[in-house]
């Protein structure tokens, strides 16, 4: 098509998209992102593309397509679409006199890995960055990996260095749209409230025979300085999981609710564990299938409430199959967190990394999202919108992949229902940002 011109770069680094931008001599440039893959348009998919462009004046736009055979919806792009691995497809639309001036733009600026990144964010400033929900062409992705593998790749010890680049584009953009945020925190006195117990580990479950019996040992077993509890929160299991969880109860540390039958999901669960009068000042986390490594993370966590002064503590992982032995990409610290600029960078990735631990009498204000996906990572992005969150970098959590994780071997469908409504917490997050930023409150 005469009005566009189709490039292919071999990488994303600011001189291959500068050299585009220099070529490029039509009305649109089509940036095709795949490295290994075919493209072809459905009849007349490119001049739809291009139709859509001019009827709406758009920076960039994008579409549905196909994998193979199988359709391959993508999402709507949002204000908090601002990750670096959100998936357009491999097509990319752009007028050309957008891009030419977020490369004009960019000057001066060398990344080896994220100048695409680049330019689609400062694009986005620029214009909007359109989905049109229509199957407009095909390619073939060489990532058949299920959704449970790809989930941490942008935690990968081995991609640190485009995590850094990565970084520093979506501060720069966060600056351009006065959404960032400077490293200043509101105190915690983490001496308010009166608690009977220390520490409460929280394990919300259903549905969970398999493995509960495992979880509930392992915060059981730990050893502390302090009284702590363990709350369970059964979501109306069917399977025997509540046969299981009562075989504890000649523990008088074992807090047992069982919900009724309204929705809860995991959220719902969590609310009811730490508005809870036994919930003690500090709730941990621990999943149903997964197991604390060993017997001293609940003192490891409270020891970095104290030493860190912060709100939310965050631990590290090691990812395990169903037997507990390691498996790529192993373990897992989210060392992109720094103190200066975590706050920031938390809008770009898509977790904030776990086992996480919560001041309760702030929590209790903040309380988690009646969500099954996402709730965490809600909680974190409202909490380091104020205060400091802790680091822990020992490994004190084992993290089981086996078939039953939520996040396992999900569909294109459901893939994007979770991505969609984590672009929306970004978003609702950026514009009370914003509002702080404006108000000379930030």
């Amino acid at each position: 098509m005469e009005r566009v011109r189709v490039f292919r770069p071999s990488a994303f680094s600011s001189l291959e998209i500068r050299q585009i931008s220099e070529a490029a001599d039509t009305d649109y440039t089509l940036i095709y992102t795949r490295r290994a893959s075919m493209l072809r348009f459905v009849h007349y998919g490119l001049e739809r593309m291009v139709q859509i462009a001019d009827d709406t004046g758009a920076a960039m736009v994008y579409a549905d397509h196909f994998n193979g055979d199988a359709p391959e919806p993508v999402i709507d792009y949002q204000t908090g679409s601002v990750r670096d691995d959100f998936d357009f497809g491999g097509v990319q639309l752009y007028r050309t006199s957008v891009l030419k001036r977020a490369v004009a733009e960019a000057e001066g600026t060398e990344y080896c890995f994220a100048a695409l990144y680049d330019l689609r964010l400062r694009a986005s400033r620029m214009g909007r960055i359109l989905h049109i929900g229509e199957f407009l062409y095909y390619e073939e992705d060489s990532d058949n990996r299920d959704s449970g593998e790809k989930l941490f790749d942008y935690v990968n010890p081995r991609n640190r260095e485009v995590q850094i680049e990565m970084e520093k584009v979506c501060t720069g953009h966060l600056k351009a749209i006065g959404a960032w945020l400077p490293p200043v925190f509101k105190d915690v006195d983490l001496s308010i409230g009166n608690f009977d117990c220390e520490a409460s580990v929280v394990i919300p479950c259903k549905n969970r025979v398999r493995t509960i019996a495992d979880a509930i040992r392992s915060a059981l077993n730990q050893e502390c300085s302090f009284k702590f509890n363990v709350i369970v929160v059964d979501d109306n299991s069917t399977d025997g999981t509540v046969d299981v969880i009562k075989s504890f109860l000649p523990d008088e540390r074992l807090i047992f609710i069982p919900q009724d039958r309204t929705y809860h999901a995991i959220g719902g669960n969590w609310n009811a564990a730490i508005h809870h009068p036994e919930c003690g000042r500090f709730a941990l986390q621990l999943d149903s299938d997964d197991v604390y490594s060993d017997c001293h993370t609940v003192q490891k966590f409270v020891d970095a409430f104290y030493e860190q002064n912060c709100a939310m503590v965050v631990g590290t992982y090691r990812i395990t199959d169903f037997d507990m032995n390691t498996v790529p990409p192993g373990v897992i610290d989210h060392k992109e967190w720094t103190w200066d600029n975590g706050r920031n960078n938390a809008l770009r990735v898509n977790g904030l990394g776990a086992p996480r631990g919560f001041f309760v009498p702030v929590l209790r204000n903040i309380n988690f999202p009646v969500t099954k996906y996402g709730e965490d990572y809600a909680v974190g992005l409202r909490m380091c919108r104020e205060y400091r969150i802790g680091r822990i970098y020992d490994v004190i959590y084992n993290c089981r992949r086996w078939d039953d994780n939520s996040d396992h071997g999900l569909d294109v469908a459901k893939v994007n229902a979770n991505n969609l409504y984590k672009d929306s917490l970004r978003t609702w997050e950026i514009e009370a940002r914003q509002r702080l930023v404006k108000a000379g409150i930030a």
